[in-house]
């Protein structure tokens, strides 16, 4: 992949990201809020590959995903560990609304995930423009 590619897949991947935001905040304003709180978790996933595709890494499945970004940005010190947990939070979270009819989130438990995942996204963006010598920081 070539750093032109990278930049592009960067781009592409933040691009995807703000469609899910503008998708997850319509869902909720209409009263979907486990379809809402779905679409929260990919506004924080595509921020997650745009992170690895820093790296010239490309993940196959949401699970590769995670465990990339704990190998090489929390293990190495780049990401706080808090950040990584907002993304494994949500990806159990989007599961339960997706796949268990009974599963119960509130208008207030989309706020605060809402509130998490955008701390989340500028601290991969601010990691975008310029990449820290020292952990990121992570502050709800």
């Amino acid at each position: 992949m070539t750093e032109e590619n990278r930049r592009e897949n960067i781009r592409a991947e933040l691009d995807r990201a703000a469609e899910a935001l503008a998708a997850a905040t319509l869902l909720y304003e209409n009263g979907y809020i486990s379809d809402a709180i779905s679409r929260l978790y990919y506004f924080v996933l595509y921020h997650v590959r745009a992170l690895l595709l820093s790296k010239g890494l490309e993940p196959r499945s949401h699970d590769a995903a995670l465990r990339l970004l704990g190998m090489h940005f929390v293990r190495e010190g780049l990401i706080d560990r808090r950040a990584a947990q907002v993304f494994s939070k949500l990806m159990k979270f989007r599961e339960e609304a997706d796949y268990n009819p009974v599963s119960m989130f509130t208008g207030e438990d989309f706020v605060e995930f809402k509130g998490e995942a955008e701390i989340f996204a500028a601290s991969v963006k601010s990691y975008l423009v310029a990449p820290p010598r020292k952990t990121l920081n992570f502050k709800t």
